[in-house]
């Protein structure tokens, strides 16, 4: 098991890193590794500083003591060539995902211009690591077919409910369901992938709602959607017609996975939700431009996205054609905010906490961590942030308008908090998997959870005197 490590990569570069030119000798780099104790060399192009290769002891082992070759070569001819690579505003989450998915160690980092600025290892994004998450990696990247894809779903379930059972902190049991189902959709679409011959064309797979928060509890359905690259709406017609079966494939796959089928049919699979770059930004458009209070629940769903299999160009700009577009439109986020606060955290006056009537419940998705997701999602609309987890969109809000560490602190502690519970509920047989009575909590739980809704109350006081609602 992972330990809670967020945010970019940047955040994670603690030294500048060894590079190194082409034409140097493997002699002369394995001195400076020795004398800058580097675990690796990065090869970079002299004039543009762009990583081409990267050299480690073991390469050197493997490719030059044990096969007798001269330590006098140039560097090039020993180096693992084709880095993956990846930029520092680039998130843990995804690095995890190429380290599990390409069989690395470490992973190249690089500026907007795509110059090399360090790197990062398994020890950088997993401080601790259990056994039992390496080998359900393993296992998925075997994964051949639907079959093998199906059983090892079942053991991330179990595993996940397992950690859940233990205690493990609510960030902690999201970060490991995020990787391990991500890891999982993708085996699904390198199967679907092999069954049909799809346009030569740039597409990428999108996640939406909670997973694209990273944000999946131990219940959850699918939310997702496909963007390709199309000249005009012709050719959209067109490649939409040849993406369906492929898609609609993969929906299938997902669903003998355990992620049911969306009822509201937000698939990849659905027409509606198969389309291209210039489809995706007239469906955000107009959905801003009428605000409806259809297009305002859409928009809670479909403007938390990420990209999580293909070409994440396309997801790049959809997201910034986005965020520019939002941040110019006042009225619409007024709408959002508006919507946001029809509803409050569930605190009463003379009791502690308002329930339902007939069942004595409370809801604690829709009362308990849906204010602070909510308000997330419209500070960084606002803001253009490009953060799509309510922790971390939570955090660069509060870094731009200068909020407290600690009531930031308070406010992401809150989260987890009510997320944990929702865990805890999802393990519990033959009750509503997101709802809770106050009477089953014992006393500290009960004093928690009650000071994580004012934590939601005064986070929606501060959007509501940022909109003057």
């Amino acid at each position: 098991m992972e330990a809670h490590v967020v945010g970019s990569l940047e955040m994670l570069l603690r030294c500048a890193p060894l590079s190194v030119s082409p034409e140097a000798a493997v002699r002369e780099v394995l001195r400076r590794m020795c004398v800058e104790d580097a675990a690796e060399a990065v090869v970079v192009a002299p004039v543009t500083g762009r990583p081409l290769g990267i050299l480690t002891q073991r390469d050197v082992v493997e490719r030059v003591a044990l096969p007798a070759e001269s330590l006098d070569g140039p560097v090039a001819g020993v180096m693992t060539g084709g880095v993956v690579a990846l930029p520092r505003t680039a998130g843990v989450h995804e690095a995890r995902l190429q380290l599990a998915r390409h069989r690395l160690r470490r992973l190249v980092v690089v500026d907007e211009a795509g110059r090399l600025v360090g790197v990062v290892s398994r020890e950088d994004l997993y401080a601790v690591r259990r056994p039992r998450a390496d080998d359900l990696i393993e296992r998925i990247q075997a994964v051949r077919d639907e079959a093998a894809l199906t059983s090892v779903a079942r053991q991330v379930s179990a595993g996940a409910g397992a950690l859940v059972d233990g205690g493990e902190q609510a960030g902690r049991v999201g970060e490991w369901i995020a990787l391990l189902n991500d890891l999982l959709a993708q085996a699904a679409i390198d199967i679907a992938e092999a069954e049909f011959e799809l346009p030569m064309v740039p597409w990428c797979w999108l996640a939406f709602g909670s997973e694209g928060r990273l944000e999946q509890t131990l219940h959850t359905d699918q939310d997702n959607g496909l963007i390709f690259l199309a000249a005009d709406e012709a050719e959209a017609e067109s490649l939409r017609a040849r993406f369906l079966p492929f898609a609609q494939r993969v929906n299938i796959l997902l669903d003998a996975c355990g992620f049911s089928l969306c009822k509201g049919g937000i698939m990849a699979g659905n027409p509606c939700w198969c389309l291209s770059l210039a489809e995706w930004r007239g469906r955000f458009s107009d959905w801003m431009r009428s605000a409806s209070a259809e297009d305002l629940l859409n928009a809670t769903i479909f403007f938390d996205f990420r990209a999580l299999v293909g070409d994440v160009a396309l997801a790049d700009s959809l997201r910034g054609w986005l965020l520019a577009a939002a941040a110019d439109n006042a009225l619409f986020l007024r709408f959002m905010a508006e919507n946001a606060l029809r509803s409050g955290p569930p605190l009463g006056r003379i009791r502690d906490f308002v329930v339902d009537r007939e069942s004595g419940r409370l809801d604690l998705k829709r009362d308990g961590t849906r204010p602070f997701v909510d308000a997330a999602r419209i500070y960084a609309l606002e803001l253009g942030l490009p953060e799509t987890a309510t922790v971390e969109r939570l955090r660069a809000a509060g870094a731009v308008l200068r909020w407290g560490a600690r009531e930031v602190g308070a406010l992401s502690e809150a989260f987890e908090f009510i997320l944990q519970l929702r865990l805890r509920r999802q393990r519990v047989p033959g009750t509503p998997p997101n709802q809770v009575a106050p009477d089953e909590l014992n006393e500290l739980e009960r004093a928690f959870l009650k000071e994580s809704l004012r934590q939601a109350r005064r986070l929606q006081d501060r959007l509501r005197g940022r909109y003057q609602l």
